[in-house]
Formats: structure tokens, sequence, C-alpha cells
């Protein structure tokens, strides 16, 4: 008997009934093994004896306003290459799809699609025996109207009265602003974005204020967020200084800020605070060379400037001669810098742990391109899901505290002698994390200043 096949564009809008999600749109991709929904806040639960997942769905593509809340039974967890080329454990369910006038059963695996170009990808798996793929057509089976998806999705109800926060950075499309903006509005804040250059002070022991284009005052502000970038350290954490003498809640405070920004003087907390940190050298001369090397076990070693970030400005010397002619270049340029013992078994991989509010909230595995010594996403690393030992999240959560931050990206290296400490980030990006845990990171920011200020959402009154 021959199954009658629909014919479907490349892509289509999708129904999940059983998630209460009336539209969603998919790219149909036979190339494509598996199906993928956008998910986050994924969290697994028992519910008599089975295993459920709870996780949010947000359907509509650069909308994070609207938000389906979902459970469903776990049917799976395994490895499923992303399309980076990293592998990753997901959360798979099943449950039944719809597209035009046929329904059926799918696997859909919970991953973070808030990077990609649709909220669902729909894989062969899914299609075998139900579809036809004509990639010239779209939306072959059915079309929605911008007013239709505004009837299918109601706009949830916000809380009756929320705060006016400040993000202070310098760039509002960077993804991490975005987020973090987006996550204060839908839990019902005001979002101001705060350019630094924008912002100017003026110095009153009685009235203290800061000022932004145009000469507004910004004196009605409850809480502030700095997001300083490295050039901007010194006037940005001017700013953030003069926000807290006009009694705004800072969520990472200038001091906290300067120190974690200052390798030299962050490391010397960590020691002081008995942290593991790799064997580090610093001298502002270059006549003792031969002992700096020596004294960090020698070659390999790492060099780092002292203004460098996101991995610029750090070097791996292979030899001792390759580190002696970087040592004295970087000195005849009167820059600082720190020698640093290299971890070859760590083989280009570092964990970077997200704390918030005296917790870590995510983690991930960032490895390096294969050719280089240290992980980087900002530079082609890849990124993925781990969970970090008992150890690694004391270690995040002291490193934090040692610094005074609320809020802090933390590195650290697995060695033989255990894991160590790297450095202390104070503005940490949230792309790579939330995109390989599915977690929101910036709700959590925005909820570490609620608990701060007293601050209660309808839900939990």
């Amino acid at each position: 008997m021959t199954i009658e096949k629909n014919l479907c564009g490349a892509e289509e809008w999708c129904k999940f009934p059983q998630l209460a999600i009336p539209a969603i749109k998919a790219r149909v991709d036979s190339g494509a093994k598996t199906s993928a929904i956008h998910a986050l806040n994924i969290q697994p639960f028992q519910r008599d004896g089975v295993s459920w997942v709870r996780f949010d769905v947000c359907p509509l593509q650069d909308n994070r306003k609207t938000l389906v809340n979902c459970e469903a039974p776990i049917f799976d967890r395994r490895s499923v290459k992303s399309s980076s080329g990293s592998s990753e454990k997901r959360y798979v369910i099943k449950t039944s799809i719809a597209i035009g006038d046929q329904s059926w059963d799918v696997e859909l695996t919970l991953a973070n699609r808030d990077a990609m170009g649709y909220r669902m990808l729909l894989g062969r798996e899914a299609m075998s025996g139900k579809l036809i793929v004509d990639p010239d057509q779209s939306f072959a089976l059915g079309n929605y109207s911008q007013e239709q998806l505004s009837e299918l999705y109601v706009p949830r109800k916000s809380p009756k009265k929320g705060m006016k926060i400040g993000v202070l950075a310098s760039n509002p499309n960077l993804y991490s602003n975005r987020r973090i903006i987006e996550a204060g509005e839908e839990r019902g804040h005001e979002m101001v974005f705060l350019n630094i250059k924008h912002c100017y002070m003026k110095m009153d022991a009685g009235n203290p204020e800061v000022h932004y284009r145009g000469g507004k005052v910004l004196n009605d502000l409850n809480a502030v967020i700095p997001r300083i970038r490295p050039s901007m350290t010194f006037y940005g954490c001017a700013l953030t200084r003069q926000f807290e003498s006009m009694g705004v809640f800072c969520l990472n405070t200038a001091e906290a800020i300067t120190q974690s920004r200052d390798k030299l003087h962050s490391l010397q907390l960590l020691f002081e605070s008995k942290i593991d940190i790799p064997i580090t050298g610093f001298a502002n001369s270059p006549l003792e060379t031969d002992d700096l090397i020596d004294m960090v076990g020698g070659a390999p070693l790492i060099i780092k400037l002292l203004e460098g970030t996101q991995g610029r400005g750090v070097v791996l010397a292979e030899t001792k001669k390759a580190a002696e002619s970087v040592i004295n270049a970087f000195k005849s340029l009167k820059a600082d810098i720190l020698v640093q013992e290299f971890i070859k078994e760590a083989n280009g991989k570092d964990i970077r742990c997200f704390v918030v509010d005296g917790k870590v909230v995510a983690s991930i595995q960032r490895e390096a391109e294969p050719g280089e010594f240290r992980a980087n996403i900002h530079q082609g690393g890849t990124a993925s899901l781990i969970s970090p030992t008992a150890d690694e999240k004391k270690i995040a959560i002291k490193a934090a505290k040692s610094m005074g931050l609320q809020v802090a990206g933390v590195d650290i290296i697995r060695s033989a002698k255990g894991p160590l400490l790297l450095e202390v980030n104070s503005s940490p990006g949230l792309e790579g994390i939330e995109g390989a845990t599915g977690k929101d990171v910036a709700g959590l920011m925005i909820q570490a200043i609620e608990k701060k200020l007293k601050w209660k959402t309808d839900a939990s009154e």
C-alpha cells in the first residue's frame, strides 16, 4: 500500500498540541538527522517515579517576550553534534507534531537555537514517510500573518510595576547587553541602555549627579549593571563609583571591577585567599629573564600582557630562546608582563564557571581550535556543556568573593595537580554560555538585583 506524502517547502509552520505551542516556524532540513526545538531554562525533575523535563520555548524569532512554559517526559538523553562541530548531551522528548492536515509523533532534542535563523529544525527522521521537500517552496502547507500570530500568542501579563535598571556599556547591539535588557523587560522592569561615552558627571558633595547626552539627569535609577569593556575601564569605573555615591545599587562595584581587571593584583588576591593558580612570575626588568623563566618551570611557558583580554596579548613560548625573545621584546616596549607555567595536560581546554550572587549558575567547557593552545570562543574556539566538580565550583565561588564580584566569569584549568584558577572576568559574555547550557543567565542576573533590593514579582508575592 502506498502512503501519500505531503509536499512541503524548505520552511513550514508546525504545531505541538501537547506542548501548547500553536505555531513555530521550522527549517525543514533533510540533511539533518534529528529535530530540535529552541528551549531555555531546561530543568529535569521526577513525577511519580518518571523522569520529566521542564523548559521554556520562545517560539517566535527575535521575540523573547512571547514564551511558552512546557513539560514533557524525558524520552532519551544523547550526544548531538551542533552546527559548530562540537558534541553535547541533549535531552530528547517525544511529542505530537502537526503540519498542515497531518499529525504524528516525533523525537525532539532540546537546545538553545537563539543564534540560529529558526527556532525549530525539522530533520529527516521526523519527515520519513510523511513529507517530501521541495526546497524551492516556502510554507506550502500554510502560512500565518502577523495578525494571526498575535491572536495565537496573547502577551503575558507583566508585573504591575518594576524597577528602572540601567545597563552601563558601550555597544547596545552586543548579544550580552541585548539579553540583559530583554531579561529585565520580561520581568516587568524598565531597562535603559547607558552608553558610557554619553555619560558625564557633576561632582558635588551634597548632590552628586550623572548626566546623559542632551542634559538628562540620571537620578531615577534603582540599579545599574556595569558591562565595561577593557578600553573603558577607567572612565566606566568612575561612572560606576559615581552611581554608588548617589545610592544606586551597582551589580558589580567599581572597586571589584578595577581589581579584577588588574591581572597582577587579582592573582595576588587569589593566592591570599588560598586559591591555587598556575605558577606565575612578574618582573619589571629584563635583566633577570633567565631566572624568571626558571621560576615557572622553564619552557614551554605562557607570557601575558597585563592589559590583555579575551586571549589577546597571550603568547605560548615553546622554547627558552623564544621566551627570552618575547619577554625582551615586551620589556623594550615598557609593557608589564606575567609569565606563567604551561599546563600541557589541559589540551587547550578550560572551564568557564558563571557565578551570580555567590552561586555557580552555569558552566561550559571551552576548547581551542586545532593548533591553538588556549580555549577562546572569541577567536573560533567551541563551547560545550559540562558539569564542574564540587572543588571547581568551590574555587569559582571563592574567587568571585575574593574580588568582591556579584557577577563573574571564572576560568579554571584542569591540571595533574588539580584544578587551577586562570582568571576572573567582571563582564563575562552570555552568548557562549547561554547557547551551550540553554539557561537564562541574564534572567538570573536580574533576579540577583531583585533579591538585593527586596523587589518582588507578582508571582512571588
